[in-house]
């Protein structure tokens, strides 16, 4: 590692942004971080990080304290929807050795990921809200106040709506793909274990797991939807639609659904992985550069990785300009088979035809008893990808 001797803006204080600051900083470069809203939080959701992810914790230095913060899962679980039942059992102790799969509460980890930064000496500012890009060296941030900035370089990691991808890109309308998800955050009332579980019905499914310590569950409900106007986490809805939506679910469910008080909802849009990741002075990383669906829990998964292998290729001593081209040849191909994966998992939870589910459900199952530890083998390809070590391309 080389100290780097480079002033960089990362426009967006969610995980890539904050993630990438920590990794940029620690090698010596001068940064700072522009984050729209009054403070760096996050509210009422849960994440899971998958092995791939806790590698760039680790190698931040963050390992110890994003565990104590976190709950080990154990297994992840596939039920039918109407009493619960189990159909498959992916047995995350299976995983390769030294292979960890935690679900974390979001403010949490943002919070752990603020407070090293700040420790780091990142200059975080607040209530800075970028209206424009314009690459180039330097590139210039057209902020809201009025205040113009030229720096040297510029992190995009500011999320579905950022203001740099379609400077690098050009304009491109997201499309709806027939899905919306309810998010809430409840009491753990049904002495659910440290596992996922995804129960499965027809044209819908909920994902469930533990948080802080045990004591919560985290919620994420998908139901196909014919039409949705708006994309975003920002809209809340009556919990009795939530119920209402999933009253078919039986077993743990309903216990769980009836102790919802808050819920989001949002539909699910599909965009395509950024053409261009980079160009003069500039770069996109995290939900800026690849929107994921949340069928393979990956999101902040990548943001992770892309924060590391972005610090990594800075890091190489040969230039802005050959390590930003470095940096895209190094995650595009990677981002595009994670969300790739991820579109393909929806259908296999909603499968209406009550023969066809049922016969499916059969064959999952046979597969599980017979081979458990090829079904939790075949996810080897991402869970067991270490960006901290991969050879730059």
């Amino acid at each position: 590692m080389t100290a780097l001797n480079l002033d960089i803006t990362v426009l967006g204080g969610g995980i890539a942004g904050l993630a990438a600051a920590i990794a940029l900083r620690r090698r010596g470069a001068e940064v700072t971080v522009l984050e729209q809203a009054d403070a760096l939080r996050e509210v009422g959701a849960g994440l899971q990080i998958s092995p791939n992810g806790m590698r760039v914790l680790d190698a931040l230095g963050l390992g110890a304290g994003f565990r104590a913060i976190s709950v080990q899962g154990h297994a992840v679980r596939l039920c039918d929807h109407a009493a619960g039942r189990e159909v498959l059992r992916l047995d995350l102790t299976r995983l390769a050795s030294g292979q960890e799969y935690r679900f974390v509460h979001r403010a949490d980890l943002i919070d752990l990921l603020a407070a090293a930064a700040r420790e780091a000496g990142v200059r975080v500012r607040l209530l800075q809200r970028a209206v424009s890009v314009t690459p180039g060296t330097p590139a210039r941030v057209a902020l809201a106040s009025g205040e113009v900035l030229q720096v040297p370089l510029l992190l995009g990691a500011d999320g579905l709506r950022s203001v740099l991808r379609p400077a690098l890109n050009g304009a491109a309308a997201p499309f709806f793909t027939g899905q919306v998800a309810w998010r809430a955050v409840v009491p753990n009332v049904t002495g659910h274990k440290a596992e996922a579980q995804v129960h499965m019905g027809p044209g819908a499914h909920l994902v469930s797991y533990p948080l802080r310590g045990g004591r919560l569950v985290n919620l994420v409900a998908v139901e196909e939807r014919r039409d949705w106007v708006e994309e975003g986490w920002q809209h809340t809805d009556d919990p009795d639609a939530l119920r209402a939506a999933f009253a078919m679910f039986g077993g743990p469910v309903r216990h769980l659904l009836e102790k919802v008080e808050t819920v989001g909802v949002w539909g699910l849009f599909r965009h395509e992985v950024a053409r261009v990741w980079q160009g003069a002075g500039v770069a996109l990383l995290g939900d800026a550069a690849h929107p994921t669906l949340p069928f393979l829990a990956q999101g902040a998964n990548m943001a992770l990785e892309d924060a590391c292998a972005l610090a990594r290729c800075l890091d190489d001593g040969s230039g802005i300009p050959a390590a930003l081209a470095r940096y895209q040849r190094m995650r595009r191909a990677r981002v595009q088979r994670v969300i790739a994966a991820a579109n393909g998992n929806a259908w296999k939870y909603h499968l209406r035809n009550p023969l066809l589910r049922g016969a499916a459900h059969l064959g999952l199952g046979a597969l599980g008893r017979v081979a458990p530890g090829q079904m939790v083998r075949q996810f080897d390809w991402l869970y067991g990808y270490d960006v901290t070590a991969d050879a730059l391309p």
